[in-house]
């Protein structure tokens, strides 16, 4: 069973969650969103696991800073969507260069919706979401019935994600929401990239998504 750890970190105070196989020894990063030298001292001195893969929820410089860094450390794969192959190349589309930044990343291993990698002995399924971005995805699991997913800046607590960087759709993202995130199991726990961890069932009660026509009322601003 997966045990996580989430650090918050970063400029925009994002969550970087790592998803523990203490049976495996190993781990997957999700979303290393800055300070790698910090990311790598926390999987080998205080968590003591080896990372076997990092998966992106979506190519935003907020959420994929440290990946380069720490996949050459560990010697070890980036997954993302691979509609989101644009995003993660350009510093303009992923905001850094807003932030005197020049991030791309152009080698990373491609999910389509509906793959299912198996990571640190734990098998993730692939749900693309978009409308955060054009190939924003989110990664359930099982997780031997306490069921879990990842939804970077789709789906927020009570919240949602916001729609008017290159790329967005709120068409997409309330799609996303209601259609994939919402069909989860009600017990499903959702770590998103910002804030706090809800649960599906919580969301399909109070999340604005259930009642808003238009994505213009808000969003968390991330």
């Amino acid at each position: 069973m997966l045990k996580i750890k989430k650090y918050t970190m970063g400029v925009m105070q994002t969550n970087v969650y790592f998803a523990l196989n203490e049976e495996h020894g190993e781990c997957v990063v999700i979303d290393p969103a800055a300070n790698a030298v910090k990311l790598i001292d926390i999987a080998e001195n205080i968590l003591r696991t080896k990372p076997a893969a990092i998966l992106l929820t979506h190519g935003h410089f907020d959420h994929i800073l440290a990946a380069q860094e720490l996949a050459a450390h560990f010697g070890i794969r980036i997954y993302a969507g691979e509609k989101e192959r644009e995003t993660l190349a350009s510093p303009d589309e992923n905001l850094s260069r807003n932030f005197n930044l020049d991030i791309s990343i152009t080698e990373f291993t491609p999910l389509r919706d509906g793959d299912t990698p198996e990571l640190a002995g734990a098998c993730f399924r692939v749900l693309e979401t978009p409308g955060h971005t054009p190939g924003g995805v989110s990664y359930f699991t099982e997780n031997e019935g306490k069921p879990l997913v990842f939804t970077g800046d789709t789906l927020f607590q009570e919240s949602f994600g916001r729609t008017d960087f290159p790329g967005g759709s709120e068409k997409q993202l309330f799609d996303s929401i209601r259609n994939r995130l919402f069909t989860l199991p009600e017990e499903t726990m959702v770590y998103p990239g910002h804030e706090s961890e809800t649960m599906i069932s919580h969301e399909k009660k109070y999340n604005p998504v259930v009642y808003l026509s238009q994505l213009g009322a808000g969003g968390i601003s991330i």
